[in-house]
């Protein structure tokens, strides 16, 4: 059984656990649609759908031409993403008469949580990070990724140039299968599409798992991946493009159990209230998170690059 964070958190008895992970979600625009599979162990084995097999007709008393497809073994391993939350037992009974200082921090650092996997769903490297997990900037390659121009598109430089940049972008939706559940962007790049799809009169707009409404392109829901608590970019405009060193990208994800792009966990969120330190007079607050993603086919994601905003 595979779902969201979301309706995990609808199904929790847990208040504590249930606040928590909906302030989780609700900092991740990609948590709102990635379904969870819950796994037993520390990791998980999968076949990545490469051909499919033939298929033909055959005349009576014909036979069929045997054929398989081919798969690529993969294995993900869960990693563990969390952090603590002390609150001094001074500030705790001095200042919660104004506000619940434990739970001020604990959403503070359920925020940075939520910072922290996006981030890592778009920019994970395992080569800088080992407990960390590859994310999809590295792990799309080959016709996974469409570069806009050689060096760089300005995608609202002419009239010309924003239909070069919407045909582009149909194209990333449909290198998906079927077509993409959604777009990830960085806010300058969204801002930006709104504008050029005003002007060439293909605004659309949905509602998100909140109920909010977010602008979309051919159905498709358009996000902003936000930011690292530092205030970085989780998708940036430091890529490099032929000459261009100030482009970006767009992410378009299909997400599915066990068939597109998936999360994977052993346990969900867990959230324990440790109570009084023995070490100091703080009470404490930890979250952690086994976490992982699988990304099934080949067609579960695409990127398009090489963008100037």
């Amino acid at each position: 059984m595979a779902i969201t964070l979301l309706e995990s958190a609808k199904l929790s008895q847990d208040t504590l656990r249930k606040g928590v992970i909906e302030t989780f979600v609700l900092n991740a625009p990609v948590l709102q649609m990635l379904p969870f599979i819950e796994i037993q162990g520390n990791s998980y084995k999968y076949n990545e759908e490469l051909t499919l097999p033939g298929v033909e007709f055959r005349a009576v008393n014909g036979a069929y031409a045997e054929s398989t497809g081919t798969v690529n073994p993969k294995t993900e391993s869960l990693v563990i993403l969390g952090g603590d939350a002390d609150v001094d037992k001074f500030i705790a009974q001095t200042r919660s008469n104004i506000n619940d200082q434990r739970a001020i921090q604990t959403a503070m650092k359920t925020k940075a949580l939520a910072f922290k996997f996006q981030d890592t769903f778009f920019n994970g490297d395992t080569a800088l990070d080992a407990n960390s997990f590859d994310g999809l900037k590295k792990r799309l390659t080959g016709n996974q990724v469409i570069v806009a121009d050689t060096n760089g598109l300005d995608i609202d430089a002419d009239q010309a140039s924003m239909y070069r940049f919407l045909e582009a972008l149909d194209a990333l939706i449909y290198q998906t299968a079927g077509k993409a559940d959604a777009l990830f962007m960085d806010s300058k790049t969204l801002l930006k599409i709104k504008s050029i799809a005003r002007q060439l009169g293909y605004f659309d707009k949905t509602v998100d798992a909140f109920g909010r409404t977010v602008m979309a392109y051919d159905g498709v829901p358009m996000f902003d991946a936000g930011e690292n608590p530092d205030g970085t970019k989780v998708i940036g405009h430091n890529e490099v493009q032929g000459t261009a060193n100030n482009t970006t990208s767009i992410y378009a994800v299909k997400f599915g159990a066990d068939e597109f792009v998936s999360g994977l966990t052993n346990g969900g969120v867990q959230v324990y209230d440790l109570g009084e330190l023995e070490s100091k007079p703080a009470y404490r607050t930890r979250i952690e998170f086994y976490c992982g993603v699988a990304v099934f086919n080949g067609k579960a994601a695409a990127r398009l690059k090489g963008l100037i905003v």
